[in-house]
């Protein structure tokens, strides 16, 4: 009875001070909870009582009666939204490969292994996804990159941009600070440069005009093309996000790390950058779910990423119309990843900020 009393006044605290501490607070709590009472019954009743379920069923979805959402639209077009158009006897493939990246970020995040083993697991699991994708090798049939899409797609075009743009960042961050007036010329006019033009150009230029610049006999195939201009426009807005990072230490910890005789690599490695990165926590992972969500306009050199998959499916005759669900499916789909990017950067912040030093900036 005393610990219900208790957590009972324990909400009941926490409600008046953080939804009714204050007369806009409580306005605005309020207004929140009149619409909130207002709308999810009519949306609970449309997205799951009255929805229909069943696949092989678009028909049914028209009938007026209905009146609730038609999720047969997933579950008849699953399977090409998340492999696009890979062979539909070799799906395992790709749904194994979603299931080791998720694993990966999974044992990343938590760090579950420690950091020199963590970089030789990404390196075996980045090779037997290849190997999964391609095929060729151990009885797999190949199959062309052209007919990778989907969820695998978007997940394989973030992930290795992700990880080959952040070293070449934090060099273009490091070059714009350089001393030397080369070094420094080239680093600002490749920021400024790529970030003074949209991705969908970085990808046009890569997809048509690099080709023509080319030796005559050498070729590049369209997936390498567009993953190349997605690392090179991510690096330099991820460059100023860690410039931003370093400018924000004070200089006396730099003249610090110069009095005890440090060179500027271990300066940079083990003083100034691990700063940077903490300060530049939040920035860098919007910058990474912005990233991972602009990997939709690779549909301008006909790749079809996730977003692309289902606007695909609605143009047939079919399945026309119910274009609200599949959005909402799209959305639900990116927030899926989006989220829990976020919650992870939030955890950081609060780990870097409770004294774990140096040493932990590193690690994580």
């Amino acid at each position: 009875m005393n610990r219900g009393a208790g957590s009972g006044a324990a909400i009941w605290r926490w409600t008046r001070t953080r939804l009714f501490g204050s007369w806009p607070s409580s306005i605005a709590s309020l207004v929140i909870i009149y619409l909130a009472l207002k709308l999810l019954p009519a949306l609970i009743d449309w997205a799951l009582i009255r929805a229909l379920w069943s696949p092989h069923n678009a028909a049914a979805c028209r009938d007026a009666a209905i009146g609730g959402a038609c999720w047969a639209f997933v579950a008849e077009k699953y399977r090409f939204i998340l492999f696009g158009t890979f062979p539909a006897d070799e799906h395992w493939r790709p749904a194994l490969v979603i299931a080791f990246l998720l694993a990966l970020y999974g044992v990343s995040a938590f760090q579950l292994v420690r950091r020199l083993n963590l970089f030789w697991l990404w390196l075996a699991g980045l090779v037997c996804i290849g190997l999964l994708m391609w095929g060729g090798v151990f009885g797999l049939a190949y199959v062309e990159n052209e007919r990778w899409g989907g969820l695998t797609l978007t997940l394989l075009l973030s992930t290795f941009g992700i990880a080959l743009a952040f070293p070449l960042s934090i060099l273009l961050a490091l070059g714009r600070r350089s001393e030397l007036p080369l070094v420094r010329w080239f680093s600002i006019g490749y920021i400024e440069l790529i970030r003074g033009v949209p991705l969908i150009s970085v990808l046009f230029m890569a997809s048509v005009m690099l080709p023509l610049f080319l030796p005559q006999g050498v070729s590049i195939d369209k997936l390498l093309r567009a993953q190349l201009a997605m690392i090179l426009f991510a690096a330099a807005y991820l460059a100023e996000v860690i410039r931003g990072g370093l400018q924000a230490i004070p200089p006396q910890q730099e003249e610090a790390a110069l009095a005890l005789g440090l060179g500027y690599w271990q300066r940079v490695r083990y003083v100034t950058l691990p700063q940077a990165l903490r300060v530049a926590i939040p920035p860098l992972v919007n910058t990474f779910i912005g990233f991972f969500k602009d990997t939709s306009l690779v549909v301008i050199i006909g790749l079809f990423d996730f977003l692309t998959t289902i606007k695909v499916s609605l143009s047939e005759p079919a399945w026309s119309g119910f274009g609200i669900e599949a959005y909402l499916f799209a959305a639900l789909g990116y927030f899926a990843f989006c989220y829990p990017m976020s919650r992870y950067s939030q955890a950081l912040e609060r780990q870097t900020a409770h004294g774990t030093g140096l040493r932990a900036l590193r690690e994580n």
